[in-house]
């Protein structure tokens, strides 16, 4: 069942949340990014302008960046799309094999090429620079 197009300015990061897994047929379309609480099953689409997150298996087709936003990522508990694109770039399956282990992966454009990996929480660290440490402890006195 596609969700109506709403109309207005995406770019802010809007978010559609799917709460149920996506049939054979039934296909997501949102301008902003897209997260499915559920599976994407063969035959089921997801089309969104910015990112897609499936909290559960994705073996259907995904497009991120459907828009042009090479920037765009895609992340799965379990990640085994027919098809794969982000923004103008299409990636194709790996030939059947043995998944050692489901992972939640990340697949990203990365110079040029649709890469994918082992996705890891907190990877990208935040420090504060002492300058600023310095104010945050004024203002908490």
């Amino acid at each position: 069942m596609p969700y109506p197009t709403p109309s207005g300015d995406f770019s802010s990061g809007h978010t559609l949340l799917v709460r149920r897994n996506i049939r054979s047929g039934q296909r997501v379309y949102y301008p902003g990014n897209v997260v499915v609480m559920g599976d994407v099953n063969p035959g089921g689409e997801v089309v969104a302008g910015g990112h897609v997150i499936v909290m559960g298996a994705l073996k259907g087709m995904v497009h991120a960046g459907a828009e042009g936003d090479e920037s765009a990522v895609v992340i799965a508990f379990d990640l085994q799309p027919t098809q794969l694109r982000i923004a103008g770039y299409i990636a194709r399956p790996p030939d059947k094999g043995d998944k050692p282990l489901k992972k939640p992966e990340i697949a990203r454009v990365q110079d040029g090429v649709v890469v994918i990996e082992r996705y890891q929480p907190g990877g990208e660290k935040r420090y504060l620079e002492p300058g600023n440490l310095i104010k945050e402890e004024d203002r908490n006195g």
